[in-house]
């Protein structure tokens, strides 16, 4: 890991502990310590499974991905510990540390990044694409969000028609060929731009969409659950009031390229759940910083994990290769 990524990464944490501390203070934390005193601890292993669901259904868009865009002979074992590592950089502005997963695929498997690369960026597609569905209902609802889910559309729908447009694509391949400078990375463009033209196919964009409506309607029913462990009173309007919530907040965190969201989506979460859902101030901060716990930071926590697994196996990988090309050549066989 590179010394400006740890940098930003140290800034992002630091920024986290405001962020928590702001909540803090804004729903009072003697309110705050009430509510989480009365919250039903046997939820969270549930709420966890879900967060786990959701990383391991967007496993499966990402090695199903790389399928797609040629690389082949990767093992899952492998394939999980790179798309794990990038959960260690969801505190990243804009969440631009997953490029670590191009890295790591490069140095374990020699994929070359401008191959890989669309990979990030069509799973963000996919993803956005998976929060506007899930807040359509909550729009409908209550009429609410619209300028945020519209410019998330607009921006989504301009990637792939980007991506899509070839005679384009192809000018400006041609112009970054012109000049000496840039030359030399034509090749690395054109792989880019033809992974994002497979990738940016309608059928491709369809299945991972509805892969990434699953995994992320997993995470809203962890913030579901959470509130019932809160003691709020279930049902289908709650769930509905929810999953709007949870995909507004994280559509105007992801638009606004806060590392992790942070600050919006838990502003959001909390004053959302006091205006839809009517709860109080305080029981709305200390759901928004359980859930916030069970799923960014139990992410990155995850990815460090994996990160430090994947470096592991790169390591063993690197000195396997070392130690078969300073084997001796066998001799000739003799014959009589």
């Amino acid at each position: 890991m590179g010394k400006n990524l740890r940098t930003r990464m140290l800034i992002s944490l630091a920024l986290g502990i405001v962020v928590v501390f702001g909540l803090l203070i804004y729903s009072d934390f003697g309110a705050v310590a009430e509510a989480l005193s009365r919250f039903r601890w046997q939820y969270m292993p549930l709420i966890l499974a879900l967060s786990l669901s959701n990383y391991f259904l967007r496993f499966v868009k990402w090695h199903l991905y790389l399928g797609k865009v040629g690389v082949n002979g990767l093992s899952k074992r492998d394939s999980f510990y790179i798309f794990g590592s990038g959960l260690a950089m969801a505190i990243t502005p804009g969440k631009v540390g997953e490029w670590l997963k191009c890295y790591l695929l490069n140095q374990s498997h020699g994929t070359p990044i401008g191959r890989s690369t669309p990979v990030i960026i069509a799973e963000r597609v996919t993803d956005t694409l998976a929060m506007i569905l899930l807040a359509l209902g909550g729009l409908i609802a209550f009429g609410a969000g619209w300028q945020v889910i519209a410019a998330a559309l607009a921006l989504t729908v301009g990637v792939i028609a980007l991506a899509r447009y070839r005679p384009l694509a192809l000018r400006m391949l041609s112009w970054l060929s012109r000049p000496r400078l840039l030359s030399k990375w034509v090749g690395s463009i054109e792989h880019f731009y033809e992974s994002a033209y497979v990738l940016s196919g309608i059928r491709n964009v369809a299945w991972a969409t509805l892969l990434s409506l699953a995994s992320w309607f997993g995470e809203c029913l962890g913030l579901y659950l959470v509130m019932l462990g809160l003691g709020v009173d279930g049902g289908w309007m709650v769930l509905l009031s929810i999953t709007f919530i949870n995909a507004v907040s994280s559509l105007a965190g992801a638009l606004l390229m806060l590392p992790g969201g942070l600050g919006a989506t838990e502003g959001g979460i909390a004053g959302l759940s006091q205006l839809l859902l009517g709860v109080s101030r305080g029981l709305a901060g200390a759901a928004t910083l359980i859930f916030r716990l069970c799923t960014l930071w139990f992410a990155v926590a995850f990815g460090i994990a994996m990160l430090l697994l994947a470096t592991r196996r790169m390591e063993s990988i690197q000195k396997a290769g070392k130690t078969a090309s300073n084997q001796p050549a066998p001799s000739p066989l003799r014959t009589s």
